[in-house]
């Protein structure tokens, strides 16, 4: 049987896939693995960057300091696109905690949910990082720090008040810096799930949780490779928590994530990153699906997700392909949500 290659990035939520330190492990992860090699932690290279349109702007304040890049949002409207035009902000009563707020795919979160005029709690364990990255955005934003791996960190001062959850948190496959400070797919995909779950009041009317397509076929090749320290059984293990715990939720499945990952970038210029010309969008259901996500795209999902219904109780892995896809129109992701209800 031919084994056809995966990055070691695939359906994670950080891509470090370099220095590898655990004894007996190649410093060099295998190119048969990696498939794309050292590419697949360059932005793509159909990045792209939407000017904001009309009297609507951001307006970015930087002192001198290296690391003091701040944004003051003045307008929704310039933010994360794929590929649609700007989109008034709607009022609403939402408050939406997203957990690995600094992350490939959690800082997309974030900034689309900004967007739309919804209120943030990023919850994270580095405060400077949640100053530098995203600045002062008045009101609707706040951060608490916590570490879902501590269960006794997620007292009630972190998830009073909140409406919904996005959890964007996740760590590479192979050993990597990112292990550092007991930070594997056991403590960061499965312990860190549960215990953010066990700390989310009755209240809370619906969890988005980030996953990855493969985590039912960690015993076949492919996937038994990309399993090998058990990234797709505790991936799995989260996600079964969450089915069984009697909270409204919805799990997306990403392919091997593109576009990014912006960690480095400050929110202004994350505000205006774009998935290129791969911006349409295919859904499936029953773990079938293999490709490549955008960050962008599944950021998007996850936050429309919110206010579908037809998404609740569902499982979606979702890949992104040339075209103009669903950008912004809530519509339109619910016809592709839908569309894979009747493909399983």
């Amino acid at each position: 049987m031919a084994c056809m290659a995966l990055p070691c990035n695939f359906g994670q939520t950080s891509t470090s896939c370099s220095n590898f330190r655990n004894p007996g492990v190649s410093h060099t992860p295998p190119q048969f693995l990696l498939g794309l090699g050292s590419r697949q932690c360059q932005p793509s290279k159909g990045l792209k960057f939407d000017t904001p349109c009309g009297n609507h702007f951001v307006e970015l304040s930087r002192s001198r300091g290296p690391e003091s890049r701040r944004l003051q949002v003045r307008c929704s409207e310039a933010a994360v696109s794929t590929g649609a035009g700007p989109v008034e902000a709607q009022p609403t009563s939402k408050n939406v905690l997203v957990a690995g707020a600094t992350g490939g795919v959690g800082q997309l979160v974030v900034a689309s949910l900004l967007e739309k005029g919804i209120k943030v709690r990023a919850l994270l364990r580095n405060a400077e990082k949640a100053k530098a990255l995203f600045g002062d955005q008045g009101d609707r934003f706040e951060f608490r720090i916590a570490d879902c791996r501590q269960p006794d960190s997620l007292d009630q001062s972190v998830v009073e008040g909140v409406t919904h959850v996005i959890c964007c948190t996740g760590t590479t496959a192979f050993p990597s810096k990112r292990w550092d400070g007991n930070n594997g797919p056991e403590q960061t995909d499965w312990l860190a799930v549960r215990n953010l779950i066990d700390a989310l009041p009755s209240t809370v009317e619906k969890i988005i949780l980030v996953s990855s397509v493969g985590v039912t076929k960690s015993d076949q090749l492919p996937w038994n490779i990309m399993n090998l320290f058990g990234v797709l059984k505790y991936k799995k293990l989260g996600e079964d928590y969450l089915r069984n715990s009697g909270k409204t939720f919805t799990i997306i499945r990403p392919g091997r994530l593109t576009d990014g990952p912006y960690t480095s970038y400050d929110l202004n210029t994350l505000l205006k990153a774009t998935a290129g010309t791969r911006r349409d969008v295919i859904i499936g259901q029953g773990d079938k699906l293999v490709g490549e996500a955008s960050r962008i795209v599944v950021a998007e999902a996850c936050v429309k997700a919110l206010d579908l219904d037809c998404t609740n109780g569902q499982t979606y892995e979702i890949s992104s392909i040339e075209g103009e896809g669903p950008g912004k129109d809530l519509d339109k992701w619910k016809k592709l949500f839908m569309s894979a209800h009747s493909t399983v």
